[in-house]
């Protein structure tokens, strides 16, 4: 049995939806809207939230985003009267456990609580067993062998041993908390806490309570004094996750604890000393903010002590198969999945892809595939990369290429095409002729004519000579 949040502003199905979870067990409080739910997720600690997607106030994909940041092991479920497939991609994509479309039976629900139950203590266990030992952040167990990947850990062993502040760059999904977790876990501070905030994921006045604490009657809902993230830290690690979200206010109180260690909880009076190792992320430039005046120059040197720039997944191919292996051996033993393999056109497919979400999206691919394949292989056709419809399935009678009234010189079209692939298989033009169904000779020779740039760093081959013939 297991503690759950339903949150829906339409009272009948919210209440008749907790009676019936109540009937089967659960420890069930309820939510009249979204703000109620995000307020309730600060005040503790569900199983599983339920949360219908549109309501009053905050919506349920910013519940889910709180639910997320605040718990990351709590599953949530989202009910939508306006179910899509984008809806389905988005709230997925976003770390949903599942969703279900309103009219809905309450049997449905039922099943994907218990499964949601049951997953989340399986996976209690496996963190268990991983915390338990710190496995996951032996430098040996961080999956890759890329030479981007390389350079990063080169680094990250060399700072781990230090007490020195790290700023983690890098696109969404690149692995940034994978790398602070390896670096507090190899360092002195070991045996300490590592503790996680998403700055993204909160408002600013409620960052702060979570950051600093507060005393019982700060605020009107303060109603019992609340230990922040920073004294959870005392001698251990904070990582600060997306600290180019935080406003101009908590950006100082963040430096004033970096240069005297010390700070007082919201509404209280008492010098509070702490000591704490503070890691940050961000997929934002820092430097740009800066100019533009909305990040604090003294903060941004503060923490750039030691910058580690995650590389995106485009840029490490190499480690995309072990990547998807170790994914796949996952997903299926938590699904309770005989083993399973990637066939290999199904490998090409995800080498081709551009992976714009970086390995979290990989990861979601993955669970999907493995989830839907109806065989121990895992084919192109159980794939579903970003919003397209499954690798390798039929065309439908959709426009591939849309034509505007006015029209469109062909070229223009047959240069668009050519970019967009190059994009896909990362400027390489094999694999890009590939997609288009050409020759890599067509390829080069179509670059060549129209024109196309490639980014720094990328070039072009050769256009071939000439055939030169003899006569006789």
């Amino acid at each position: 049995m297991g503690r759950i949040l339903i949150a829906d502003d339409h009272d009948s199905l919210r209440r008749g939806l907790a009676r019936a979870m109540a009937d089967a067990g659960h420890d069930v409080e309820e939510a009249a809207n979204g703000n109620a739910a995000i307020e309730r997720l600060h005040d503790g600690h569900y199983d599983v939230v339920i949360s219908d997607l549109k309501m009053g106030g905050s919506t349920g994909l910013e519940v889910l985003k709180t639910s997320r940041a605040l718990h990351p092991d709590t599953a949530v479920i989202l009910m939508t009267a306006f179910g899509s497939v984008s809806t389905a991609v988005e709230a997925m994509r976003s770390g949903a456990f599942d969703y279900v479309q309103k009219p809905f039976e309450i049997e449905e629900m039922e099943v994907k609580v218990a499964k949601a139950l049951e997953l989340r203590r399986m996976q209690q266990q496996l963190d268990f067993l991983r915390d338990a030992s710190g496995e996951q952040y032996e430098f040996e167990r961080i999956i890759g062998s890329s030479g981007a990947l390389y350079s990063v850990l080169g680094i990250v062993r060399k700072v781990a041993k230090s007490n020195t502040t790290v700023l983690v760059r890098g696109e969404t999904g690149t692995g940034k908390e994978l790398i602070a977790g390896a670096i507090h876990h190899n360092s002195l501070r070991a045996s300490r806490n590592f503790v996680r905030v998403n700055c993204a994921a909160l408002q600013d006045n409620l960052l702060e309570s979570e950051l600093f604490g507060h005393e019982k009657g700060a605020f009107t809902s303060a109603d019992r004094q609340r230990i922040g993230r920073f004294e959870q830290a005392d001698g251990g690690t904070l990582f600060l996750d997306e600290i180019g979200d935080m406003s101009p206010s908590t950006q100082a109180k963040i430096l004033r604890v970096l240069q005297e260690h010390e700070f007082e909880r919201l509404g209280g009076t008492r010098t509070l000393k702490v000591d704490v190792r503070l890691i940050a992320a961000t997929n934002r430039d820092l430097q740009a903010m800066v100019a533009a005046g909305t990040f604090r120059e003294d903060l941004y040197y503060r923490l750039n002590v030691v910058s580690i720039e995650m590389p995106p997944l485009r840029d490490r191919k190499d480690d995309i198969e072990a990547l998807a292996g170790f994914f796949i051996r996952r997903c299926a033993g938590e699904m309770k999945k005989k083993t399973m393999t990637l066939d290999p056109e199904a490998l090409r497919v995800l080498m081709r892809y551009n992976w714009p979400g970086n390995i979290r999206e990989l990861e979601n691919t993955i669970e999907r595939a493995v989830l839907l394949a109806d065989s121990p292989r895992i084919s192109t056709a159980d794939l579903h990369i970003g919003d397209t419809a499954p690798v390798g399935s039929p065309r439908d009678g959709a426009s591939i290429v849309k034509i505007p009234p006015t029209g469109v010189p062909l070229e223009d079209i047959e240069r668009m095409s050519i970019v967009e692939a190059l994009k896909m298989s990362n400027w390489v033009q094999k694999d890009a002729a590939e997609l288009l169904a050409i020759s890599p000779r067509v390829m080069n020779y179509k670059i060549k004519v129209l024109n196309i740039d490639f980014p720094k760093g990328r070039r072009a081959a050769p256009l071939p000579a000439p055939a030169v013939t003899q006569e006789s």
